[in-house]
């Protein structure tokens, strides 16, 4: 019968070792509801389902359908990583050029300034020069100008160098104060 063959081919896989490796295969003639209902009670039984992540509490409710844009984000969420890496390229690009205003201040010259807002106009004008896949935000140039000034301004004004007293004049000689005419 049918439950003896299944029941000598568990037995000869438990023999071999190889339980884990592949599942049962579903006994013909047995609904598959009731297949997974007896998969279940057996992983419950061995205890597979302990100490599992959120186990006896519901599944969050899913209120509407999510696009896959909103899921990755939920997803990234979850895994405590940044939303910002998933953006598209030239959104990417917009959103660091919001950011430059933010990290000029912290630069340590004029010289590194320009330098940080060439190397992102390179990168701008690289991306402008590409393919794109679908509509993406075209992303506009930095204004070097402008960051520049704002650097500027973040500094503190020059200090005044402090005056330097003037050299006390020479002594002179003992020799020739006793030269000198007296008076």
């Amino acid at each position: 019968t049918i439950r003896q063959r299944t029941i000598r081919q568990r037995t000869i896989r438990q023999r071999r070792g190889t339980k884990g490796v592949m599942t049962e295969r579903k006994p013909p003639g047995m609904a598959f509801e009731t297949w997974i209902e007896h998969q279940i009670s057996q992983a419950q039984a061995r205890g597979a389902f302990e100490g599992l992540e959120g186990s006896g509490r519901p599944l969050p409710p899913r209120v509407r359908e999510q696009t896959s844009y909103e899921w990755a984000l939920e997803w990234a969420r979850r895994q405590q990583a940044d939303p910002k890496d998933m953006l598209p390229p030239g959104m990417a690009l917009r959103r660091e050029r919001e950011d430059l205003a933010l990290r000029v201040p912290q630069l340590p010259s004029e010289a590194a300034v320009r330098a940080t807002v060439a190397e992102f106009n390179a990168r701008v004008e690289q991306h402008w020069r590409r393919p794109q896949d679908g509509p993406d935000a075209v992303p506009g140039l930095a204004d070097e100008d402008a960051l520049v000034r704002l650097w500027q301004a973040t500094r503190p004004p020059p200090s005044l160098p402090e005056p330097v007293a003037a050299p006390a004049p020479p002594r002179s000689r003992w020799w020739r104060r006793r030269r000198s005419p007296r008076a």
